[in-house]
């Protein structure tokens, strides 16, 4: 079909804008910044250029003479309202818009913030009056655009940052140092002052030696009077009212010197404006988020800065339920932050004393958090009992009446159910409850006079809402003594953690079994994945996107744990810490506001 000479100018005037396919694949809205823009010259010959990498991607854009904000709104759900305005870098010269725009804001937006790109004008003066605020302009206007439409997009006025990279660093900088400049008339007055600042590798100073000269020359020029180059180094600009700034620069950089962010950062030290700054041996210029060596971290170091000053909601914590003693006082809590420091909570009290049960104790509790949003527990109740306790909670705080589930009470010849844990299928909305049991004249091959005669094999039952209950099955059979499973989901589906019971030979270590299917069957025992200690009651969670599993070193009196990594299972008992005291527990992962509804117990 041919097309009309209408269609064909509105796909010319499309690509004239920038707004080539590549470029918005994200599906995200991209807004002018100025309804009349100020200074502005008109040249026909000056047209905006896109640039494609090798891949047929966009990849950065020149001669821009319509500036615009790309908006990255974070799920509302995740974001404490903060928002960030993402300067691209190119020496002033052009914009590395995907890599310093788009993939940045997408980062964000997995922070939780809302992230808006800026496609500035770049300093000409084909196009702009006076090409030394040219960019400023634009800068003060994306921040006071923002403000406006703060209720809109459902933001924090207060926190509004600026980000920038390289050239688009020293935009940042010269709109955290000159954001009370009068450099075109306001419509509304409103504040251009950045609430922080974050600058990658930025060119802060235009003095030679230390500038970036195609920047220093694009913007001001090759002959730049003094008071203008003193103007635009923007280390001389700090103030005490200056932003709040994260810093990140490779001491390598041979385009811009490392001495633009350590200036930097003593003059607004000196000014003792909050600053944080990293610096890395290598990394050269322009690695983005990171590419290779330690400068790739640098995004988690800022996601830390960013958590510490309240710019975005604080991430999901941990809680570790365990118990003391024999279990007499019941539920004990612990935190963390990080899967690796565990404090206690409540003053290491109990949050729940045990009910049920023919010796009412409450060891090995295990809690998960269900298809219904509460929090379902059991718990060993006795040594020699024929069921488990059972409670739930909204909040780990207020618990439901206390429930003794029979689960083997069918068994004339069962001698107990110890270590009960809860598994959620949810794909069958199902909870499987399974725990270890010893059936007196059931696998005699593995009957043994040693540990009084127990011989263990783990058996489950379902339910779907811990009223109504499936009868009680053999889980697993390993061929020795097993107790302590404890299921998860991973991406090949279901592994389970164990303890080799036996005693002679001696192993009293764990295991791994793995399955398809939650109710299995499930593969025969691997090799030990704990060392030459007697371990037991394995717990299992991601840090990271690693699988850590934390333990009891009963017989050592102290809690260890390991790690899965490319070469097998890594102990990193000397850098996990925990309450003194701490018996077989259960870890799972918790909101900021549980925890902190926790530490007011």
């Amino acid at each position: 079909m041919k097309k009309s000479t209408n269609q064909i100018k509105l796909v010319v005037a499309f690509l004239t804008l920038g707004m080539s396919i590549p470029a918005f694949s994200q599906n995200k809205e991209s807004i002018p910044l100025w309804d009349k823009i100020p200074g502005e010259i008109q040249s026909a010959a000056y047209v905006e250029k896109t640039e494609l990498d090798k891949n047929g991607i966009l990849s950065g854009v020149r001669y821009v003479s319509q500036p615009t904000l790309t908006v990255y709104l974070a799920d509302p759900k995740k974001s404490n309202g903060t928002a960030v305005i993402i300067c691209p870098g190119g020496g002033y010269g052009m914009l590395a818009i995907n890599k310093e725009g788009y993939k940045v804001a997408e980062w964000l937006n997995n922070l939780g913030i809302n992230a808006f790109v800026l496609k500035n004008r770049l300093p000409s003066d084909l196009i702009m009056k006076d090409k030394n605020i040219g960019p400023l302009q634009d800068a003060q206007e994306a921040i006071r655009l923002v403000r406006r439409n703060a209720q809109k997009w459902n933001l924090n006025p207060n926190k509004i940052g600026i980000m920038g990279f390289s050239a688009g660093g020293h935009l940042a900088s010269t709109l955290s140092t000159h954001y009370n400049d009068k450099v075109y008339d306001s419509k509304d007055n409103g504040s251009a002052k950045p609430d922080f600042s974050i600058l990658i590798y930025p060119v802060i100073s235009m003095e030679t030696g230390i500038t970036h000269e195609g920047s220093k020359i694009n913007l001001i020029g090759k002959n730049a009077a003094p008071e203008l180059i003193d103007k635009y180094s923007n280390e001389k600009q700090v103030t005490a009212e200056t932003p709040k700034t994260f810093l990140v620069h490779a001491t390598d950089d041979k385009a811009v010197p490392v001495e633009n962010s350590i200036n930097y950062y003593l003059a607004l030290k000196n000014q003792k404006v909050p600053v944080e700054m990293h610096l890395y041996q290598s990394g050269g210029h322009g690695f983005g988020l990171g590419v290779k060596g330690t400068n790739q971290f640098w995004p988690t170091a800022c996601e830390k800065w960013l958590v510490a000053n309240n710019f975005t909601l604080k991430p999901d914590g941990y809680v570790f339920t365990y118990f003391k003693g024999n279990g007499e006082d019941g539920l004990h809590l612990a935190y963390s932050e990080d899967g690796y420091k565990w404090e206690t909570l409540k003053n290491d009290t109990s949050f729940l004393t045990p009910e049920v049960g023919k010796d009412k104790l409450m060891r090995d509790p295990c809690v998960i958090k269900g298809g219904d949003g509460l929090y379902h527990m059991v718990w060993t109740d006795s040594w020699t009992d024929n069921g488990i306790g059972y409670a739930s909670s909204k909040d780990l705080i207020h618990w439901s009446k206390q429930e003794f589930l029979p689960v083997m009470a069918h068994e004339a010849k069962s001698r107990n159910t110890w270590a009960p844990e809860i598994t959620y299928d949810e794909n069958s909305k199902k909870y499987m409850i399974y725990w270890a049991s010893t059936i007196e004249g059931e696998f005699l091959e593995t009957q043994s006079t040693e540990e009084k005669g127990y011989n263990h094999r783990i058996y489950y039952t379902t339910t779907k809402d811990f009223k109504k209950f499936k009868k009680t099955k053999l889980l697993y059979e390993p061929g020795f003594n097993v107790i302590d499973a404890s299921i998860v989901k991973d991406e090949k589906g279901y592994t389970m953690f164990l303890k080799d019971e036996t005693k002679v030979p001696v192993q009293k270590n764990l295991k791994i079994a793995t399955s398809k299917n939650l109710k299995g069957p499930y593969s025969k025992a691997s090799e030990p994945i704990t060392g030459k200690y007697w371990a037991e009651g394995p717990t299992a969670t991601q840090i990271n996107g690693e699988w850590v599993v934390y333990f009891d070193k009963y017989t050592q009196k102290k809690y260890g744990a390991v790690k899965q990594t490319a070469k097998g299972w890594e102990d990193i008992s000397e850098q996990v810490s925990f309450p003194q005291g701490t018996r077989h527990g259960t870890v799972i992962k918790v909101s900021a506001d549980i925890i902190e509804a926790l530490k007011k117990e």
